[in-house]
């Protein structure tokens, strides 16, 4: 990834600096819900003058700090955002309204607001002022990056990032008395919490909970602070209040998804340590309905879920439609024997249906192979 505050060649294009931007709005994924993580760069002359993102909160926006920043030198500017700038009036007033004061002569957005409170009003609003408006730079990198928004938006759920770790012949784990299997290696795993990290949340099944016993951090270095929501989904409330997960909310806030008629007993249990529970519906077969759960979440102002909740809640999601992003690392070692894979074929061959997925990346990270999916639509 470009370093675009210390590359030697200098930014020329509009895509160069929306880029750029993008980078910016990197920087909050996972501490601005409910509200998207943009970028903002303001320009005048080829020379960056200001910049901007959203902050922890989702206050302030990016646009105003880019503003800001760069003061009368905005005047006769160009404006580069990574989506389109809001019209109404919320906890803060409209960031177009705020670009027009500020005499911004031009605005590159990347795309429209999805939003019905938006929707092109933004846009509209620059135009009738004026300002020349170009939207669809980089148009491809901005739904990546506001994804959960615009899933939201659009379907009223909260979007999924399903990460699976396997071996080389395809197992997520061993034999049913087999020891938990390390799988994947230090630089994996790094990427892992990171990817954490751009999260609202991070979601397991019920299974993955009681057997593996995860804490569900951000563990890295310079990420001390990023304590996304821990979502466990457990019909029937296992929970232990003695797990790590139930140990360790001073660290990182929990929520156990579970049936209203869940034993009263446990539920007071695990309140009593300090994890939330919250009642979702249930499908035929007595399972969370995940759409459900992330309409739940969604609705709590949760955009971005990272799931790691195992071989049967990631097949489901993605049967679903519900599995927007697919991370999974392969390890350079086969289990050699038989274990629990970590996608049935119906799922593999969903993934491999360019219909319903592409693959958008391949890499090495350290001796692990990265492959990263996007839903199609």
């Amino acid at each position: 990834m470009i370093d675009f505050w210390r590359s030697p060649e200098p930014l020329r294009s509009d895509e160069d600096y929306m880029r750029a931007a993008l980078a910016l709005g990197r920087r909050g994924m996972g501490r601005t819900a409910e509200n998207p993580s943009v970028g903002a760069l303001v320009v005048r002359d080829g020379i960056i003058v200001g910049r901007g993102w959203t902050q922890d909160g989702g206050r302030p926006h990016a646009e105003p700090m880019a503003l800001a920043e760069a003061g009368e030198a905005a005047r006769g500017a160009t404006l580069y955002v990574t989506l389109e700038p809001c019209s109404h009036h919320g906890r803060t007033p409209p960031c177009a309204e705020a670009i027009v004061a500020a005499g911004i002569a031009r605005v590159v957005s990347a795309m429209e607001d999805p939003d019905m409170r938006v929707a092109g009003r933004g846009h509209a609003l620059l135009r009738t002022a004026g300002i020349e408006t170009i939207v669809g730079v980089c148009a491809d990198e901005a739904r990546r990056a506001n994804r959960g928004h615009t899933t939201f938006a659009r379907e009223g759920r909260a979007a999924v990032t399903l990460k699976l770790a396997e071996t080389l012949d395809g197992y997520a784990a061993g034999g049913p008395h087999d020891p938990r299997l390390s799988i994947t290696s230090a630089p994996a795993n790094g990427v892992t919490h990171v990817m954490r990290a751009m999260h609202d949340a991070i979601m397991v099944g019920a299974g993955t909970a009681r057997i593996d016993d995860p804490l569900m951090t951000v563990r890295a270095p310079g990420l001390d602070d990023a304590r996304p929501l821990r979502v466990v989904l457990d019909a029937r409330l296992a929970l232990s209040r003695r797990s790590r997960l139930a140990a360790s909310v001073d660290r990182a806030p929990a929520l156990v998804l579970t049936d209203a008629k869940a034993d009263a007993v446990r539920r007071e249990a695990l309140l009593a340590a300090g994890v939330e529970t919250q009642n979702v519906k249930l499908t035929d077969n007595g399972r969370i309905d995940l759409r459900a759960a992330l309409a739940l979440l969604g609705a709590r102002g949760l955009r971005r879920i990272f799931s790691e909740g195992g071989p049967r809640v990631g097949a489901a999601l993605i049967a679903g439609g519900l599995a927007d992003d697919v991370v999974i690392f392969t390890a350079p070692k086969p289990l050699g024997r038989r274990g629990a894979a970590a996608l049935d074929d119906d799922a593999r061959a969903t993934l491999a249906d360019p219909a319903r997925y592409r693959m958008i990346e391949d890499a090495m990270i350290g001796p692990d192979r990265m492959r990263r999916y996007e839903r199609i639509g």
